[in-house]
Parts: structure tokens; sequence; C-alpha cells
């Protein structure tokens, strides 16, 4: 694989693996979800990378639509053209195919590098800002089959809801590709090693802090990315920004608090903080000695979790990645 997929994971490098199919002379098309009605399976914005030999990655449909894209991308091999797909799925075959009722989808088909596709370069381009974690936009009218990227200045409410989809004139599509979410986790304890796996699964680059060598040792967190460094330290250099959560389990005031403050200096979307209401008490107590003001302490999510009366380890690391989910979609 190139490094142009080596910042993506790989369930999201969808246009990365287009881009390469197309340079390895095996031909890639690129199809994307661009409008649902109904119960549509996949949102707005999915997409699915299909090779001239018979390879996909991604997913616009769950699996109930894919044979029709994947033959509909070799005719677009053919012909060189995008085009718009439009499948219904009737309510008494729904179920067959994994919805709860009917639904429609569109989806954008477009073949690489080829007369009336997306450019290699643009698509490369593209790739390269995906590479880099910056903000990108592809837009592209399908009345003219113009393209272009744009950026946060242009869609501000768009990035910050993650939010593809067609303007007003319902013509000119824009595809949000935003860096991916990061998790930081505070404390290398049991929680931690259910909630990084579970995170890494919904998407988030994730990254354990824990100065302590017993317990953040590579043999609990086999695979995980591990800084042994003061929290304060560590995130100063992991530069939490927007698209970040942070989340603090030690349960040691000398190594959560650091990390909270760090934190409530950043833009991170969430914080939270494992401990009690009597323990969370105590810490803001401190955090306001320390010179932290009430609108800062608000920001903090404690204790952490969305309240579903989790016991386990595991449990409590599905309502941390519940409430960050929360947090991240509904504001």
């Amino acid at each position: 694989m190139t490094s142009e997929t080596a910042h993506a994971p790989a369930h999201e490098a969808i246009a990365e693996r287009a881009l390469l199919w197309h340079r390895q002379g095996r031909g890639g098309v690129l199809a994307t979800v661009v409008q649902t009605w109904g119960s549509a399976p996949r949102p707005v914005g999915s997409q699915l990378a299909i090779s001239g030999t018979g390879e996909i990655m991604g997913s616009v449909s769950g699996g109930c639509v894919e044979g029709a894209v994947i033959v509909a991308a070799e005719d677009a091999l053919q012909d060189g053209q995008s085009r718009i797909l439009e499948f219904g799925v009737a309510d008494e075959t729904a179920f067959e195919v994994g919805l709860a009722c009917g639904g429609t989808i569109r989806i954008l088909l477009e073949p690489v590098g080829m007369a009336g596709g997306i450019p290699e370069a643009l698509l490369a381009e593209l790739v390269k800002a995906r590479a880099a974690r910056r903000p990108v936009a592809y837009v592209v009218d399908t009345k003219t089959w113009t393209r272009r990227l744009s950026g946060p200045d242009e869609f501000p409410d768009r990035f910050r809801a993650d939010r593809s989809g067609f303007g007003e004139d319902g013509h000119i599509f824009v595809s949000i590709h935003n860096p991916p979410l990061r998790l930081f986790v505070v404390g290398a304890v049991h929680i931690a090693q259910a909630l990084l796996p579970m995170a890494r699964l919904a998407g988030h680059d994730v990254t354990l802090i824990d100065p302590r060598e017993t317990f953040a040792a590579a043999a609990r967190f086999p695979g995980e990315t591990i800084f042994g460094d003061w929290p304060d330290e560590a995130l100063s250099r992991l530069a939490p920004d927007a698209r970040c959560a942070v989340v603090t389990l030690s349960h040691d005031p000398k190594i959560d608090d650091p990390a909270i403050i760090a934190a409530l200096k950043s833009d991170a979307y969430y914080i939270g903080c494992l401990g009690s209401v009597r323990t969370h008490a105590r810490r803001v107590a401190r955090l306001k000695a320390a010179g932290l003001g009430d609108g800062d302490i608000a920001r903090i999510h404690a204790p952490v979790g969305l309240d579903i009366g989790a016991r386990t380890p595991a449990e409590i690391a599905v309502s941390v990645l519940a409430e960050i989910t929360a947090r991240l979609r509904r504001g």
C-alpha cells in the first residue's frame, strides 16, 4: 500500500484505494452515496471503491445494492463517464436486505482518471490532504461535471456536522472529508483495555497516555500507541483540536488533573473524567484552586459516560463511547 493510505484506517481509505487501483493499471471507480430517503442503511457521503478486476472496499448500502453498483462500475470504466444511479427497496423486501422498511438511495459513480470521471490529479490532491489531516471538501457539479476542492471557510456548517450533501440548487454535491477523530485516554486501567479497541472500531485514532510503566506495558495493550510522558506534556505534543476527545481514567489526581487542565486549554469537543459525584466535587475544588473558572469546568463530563447502569469495565467503556458519540453528533 502506498504512503498515501498510511494515515487512514483501512475501512475509511476508500479514495486512497481507488487512486491506488487506478495507478496500478487495474482501473478504479469511486461510488458515493449522495442522497437517501426512508430507511437507507448507509449515510450520505459513504463510499465504495471498485477496481476493474472486481475488488471492492467500503460500502454504499450494507450489501443490498453493491452487486448492481459493481456492474455499473464496469460500464463506467468502459465509457469513461460519471453517472448517478438510483435504487429503491420495497417495504415487502426490505427486511431481506437488512432494512426495517423500504428506502431509496442515489449513488454517484465516478471512474478515476477518465474523460468524464474524477481527474487523477484532483483525487491525488484530495488523498494528500487527507493524509496530512487537513479538512477538505470535494465539490462536484452533477450537471456540468466540473469538480474542485474546497475547505471549511466555504462550508463551515457542513464540516462542523460532518454532513455531506447537495446544496439548495440540487445538483452541486459536497463530499466532506474531515480528519479522523482522535481519542486520548489517560490512565492504562482495565476500562482502557476495553475502550481502546471499541473506539478504534468506531473510527477513532486512539492514543493511551500513562507515565506508569507497569500499567502502560505493551503486553497489557498490544499494538496500541502509548505515551509514557506525564499527561500535560503528552497532550502538549499531541495538540488536541476540535476533532479530539480526552478521557481520564487513572483515578489519580497527580495524573488526571494535569491532563484535564491541558485538555481544557484545547478545542477538544469532549472531556470526560472517571469518578463518582463526590470524587468530582473534590476534583472541581482542586481545579478552581488551580485558577480554572466555572465555564471551563462545565465542559467536563463527570462521572464519565452515559448512565446505563454499567458495572464491568467493558460496560463502562460502552457508556463512555456512547457519550462521546452523543456529544459529537448531537453537540
